[in-house]
Formats: structure tokens, sequence, C-alpha cells
């Protein structure tokens, strides 16, 4: 690695100045960078030095935009298979929130500070912290998949001081985050009781089913009839509808389960099975009339998959509103008065209901099943996930009547 002055004269006739440091990369290519100033290469030479040594130094000819790198980013995910939705939320977070700010930007001259201004940035921009994290999380992965690339040596993002918690301290906040609670995320008994009563029509065997299964809404938007076993009283969960209506894998290997269901669920889907709207197959009969079949147990009237948000908007936040489970929004009617609305604004409020039912003692009208039933039941990957999000719900042994009851059984 060597430094040298330049001299040449400009078309001008003046004479021009500046310092040159001439060096081999990583993979042993010649590199040359050009400064105004003899310290600022002097500086150069002494970072890029330790970086070839330590192999960790990328040419800014050999770097590309935080733009390109999204671009690649996005180009991974479809190669991995990910769902559409995830690749749309990954463009969304490239074009809306990262481009505008640095997608100039190149990923060699990328700072940990300069992530730092990013993030205030998209504060002062109105981003939401929930946003602000999100974004973040999708820029990290940007430098990851561009590490893998090489085309960055460092993540700065990871580098930040919130980022480089110890693992314990994030999966402590994780699982405080994660603290949900009775009658705020999830429906107390009496809400439950209050819904059930109220549900009619075509959303009341949808309600019930999502109350006593805990399947996801992709799941029973995806549910057919003949994953419906009335005979053994259980719900086979084979494959779940995404947003835009395409028909899949569930989530993980686990999502594949079979879940037993209680004589309210199986009365339900018996009467709702009579009424329920059939598809068109695509064949004609004798007298030229379309041939329909039963296919999806929750479809729209014309027997295709229902769109989450009327399931949503259509049928639980008016049932809610019915059933007395609301808090007042920020709307006034006419006569001015507040308007109220459901207290729960997704049907995932019944799977957080399910699983906290699950794990209820019998004595206080649960099932009381263990942990890992509990995880098979609600399909998640891990029971590292179940009792990260729902453990804070199980009983503790040490409460008074079992501390009692140990007292009587120790001695006599």
């Amino acid at each position: 690695m060597s430094i040298r002055k330049r001299t040449w004269t400009n078309g001008k006739g003046e004479e021009k100045t500046a310092w040159v440091v001439d060096y081999a990369d990583g993979k042993g290519t010649r590199r040359l960078k050009t400064f105004a100033k003899k310290k600022d290469a002097d500086q150069f030479a002494a970072t890029a030095k330790v970086e070839v040594r330590e192999g960790s130094h990328v040419a800014d000819n050999a770097s590309v935009t935080v733009k390109a790198a999204g671009a690649f980013w996005i180009a991974t995910g479809e190669q991995d298979g990910l769902e559409r939705s995830s690749i749309d939320q990954r463009k969304r977070h490239l074009q809306l929130h990262i481009e505008p700010f640095i997608g100039q930007t190149l990923l060699s001259h990328f700072t940990v500070p300069g992530a730092r201004e990013f993030a205030d940035k998209l504060r002062e921009n109105g981003r939401s912290p929930a946003m602000v994290r999100k974004v973040m999380g999708s820029l990290a992965s940007i430098f990851s998949d561009a590490q893998e690339r090489g085309l960055a040596t460092r993540n700065p993002v990871k580098d930040l001081r919130g980022a480089r918690r110890r693992g314990k301290e994030r999966q402590a906040d994780k699982r405080q985050k994660s603290r949900l609670k009775i009658g705020v995320d999830i429906p107390t008994r009496e809400e439950i009781k209050a819904i059930v009563g109220a549900a009619t029509g075509r959303w009341r065997p949808l309600l019930i089913s999502a109350i006593f299964t805990g399947m996801r809404s992709s799941e029973l938007r995806g549910l057919r009839w003949q994953d419906v076993d009335f005979e053994r009283a259980q719900i086979s969960v084979h494959q779940r509808a995404d947003d835009y209506g395409e028909i899949g894998r569930p989530k993980s290997e686990a999502g594949e389960r079979t879940i037993p269901v209680p004589p309210m669920v199986v009365n339900a889907l018996r009467e709702w099975k009579l009424a329920c709207p059939r598809r068109p197959t695509g064949d004609i009969d004798a007298a030229g009339n379309p041939v329909k079949e039963l296919h999806y147990v929750f479809p729209t009237g014309s027997g295709n998959i229902e769109s989450r948000s009327n399931m949503t908007k259509r049928g639980f936040l008016p049932t809610q509103v019915m059933a007395g489970v609301t808090v007042p929004s920020d709307e006034r009617d006419d006569a001015g008065e507040v308007v109220l609305v459901g207290k729960y604004g997704g049907m995932h409020a019944l799977r957080h209901f399910y699983a906290s039912w699950s794990i209820n003692r019998p004595q206080d009208g649960g099932l009381g099943l263990p942990p890992k039933v509990i995880q098979e039941r609600l399909g998640h990957s891990s029971i590292m996930m179940t009792m990260d999000v729902y453990g804070h719900l199980f009983p503790r042994g040490d409460d008074a009547d079992e501390m009692a009851a140990a007292e009587r059984s120790l001695l006599g």
C-alpha cells in the first residue's frame, strides 16, 4: 500500500494536486482512491490496511447503493419462496421508508452513526416507533444479504447500541412485549359468552370455530369440508389462504395438525353445511346448469375464498357491538353521541382466548392442557414460541390452594 502525490494541469492552465492511495484489496485487485488532502489519504490508508488484513474491506467501486442492495434483498426473498405478502412488505419498506432517505448511499459509506441518523429521520418524518423498528429490521436484513454477496463487510444496523444487547436482555424484552393481558388483548370468559350469544347468520359458525379451535384466520379461510370430521369431532389443518386468496401450506410444518372440537362447534358446522354456498366446478349438467360443489367451509356468497377484512369488518367487529363488547371511538353520530366499536380489532384475539382457555385449570373453566399439547393445538413451530407468548398465563405451582394441599400432604 502506498500514498503518492499527483500533480496535473487542468484545461485553464491551473496546476492541481491530489493524493492517491494505491493498494490491493482482499482479493488482490488493485485499487486507487484519490483525496484532496494528505491527512485524509493517510487516514484511509491506515484503516484500509487493517480492513484488508482482517478481510473486511470493500472498495467503493465494488460496493453498491442501498437501493441496489435492497433490490438484491427482494430477489433473494423471491428465490427463497417467501409469501407474496412478505415480498410486498419488503418492497413497501424499501420504496416508502428507506430509498427516500438513504437510497443513493453506498453500503461502504454507511456507518453506525449513519444508521442512528436514519432512525432519527424516520421518527422526525412521522413514522411510528413500531414502524421504525420494522424498517430498521429490514435495513439490517438488507446489509446481511449484501454481506453474503460480498458487497458489504459490516452491518451498521446490528452494531447499534440497542441491537448489541445480550441475548438474555433481548429475550426478556420480547417476553415483556408479548405479555398479553386478559380483557385487553385476550377476551374474558364473559365477553366470549356474549359474543357467542350475539353471533348470528353466516358469522356464527365462523366465530364459534375460531373461539374453540384457535385456528388462524388464514387457516379458517382455507378450511375445506373434507377437513372436518363430524364423527370424530375434529378438524384437520392442511392448508391456508394468504391475503391474496392463494392456497398454500400452513405457516410451518407444525401448522399441519388435527384439533379436537367441542359439541358446539360440531353442531354449528352441521347446521351451517346445509346453507353453505357452493362454488362452481366449471362443469355443466344435463339441463345446462352450472355444477356446484361444497368446498370451503367459510366462503364468500359465490363459494370462493373469503377475505380477511370481510371476516373482521362484517363479522367479528359488528358481532362485538351487538354483544356489548365495545370501546368508545373518536367518532360521533348525528346526535353527537360517541360511537362504540368492537373492543378487539382482529380475530387473532380469539386465537389468544383459545390459548388461555386451553391453559386455564378445569376448576377455572379451562382445559388444563400441558404446554406441549397447547403448542401442537396452536400449530406453533416450537415450544419456546408458545411459552414466550403465553407462559405467564400458566397457573403457578405455589398458589395458595396448591401450597395448602402440599402442606397437608407433607405433614399429614
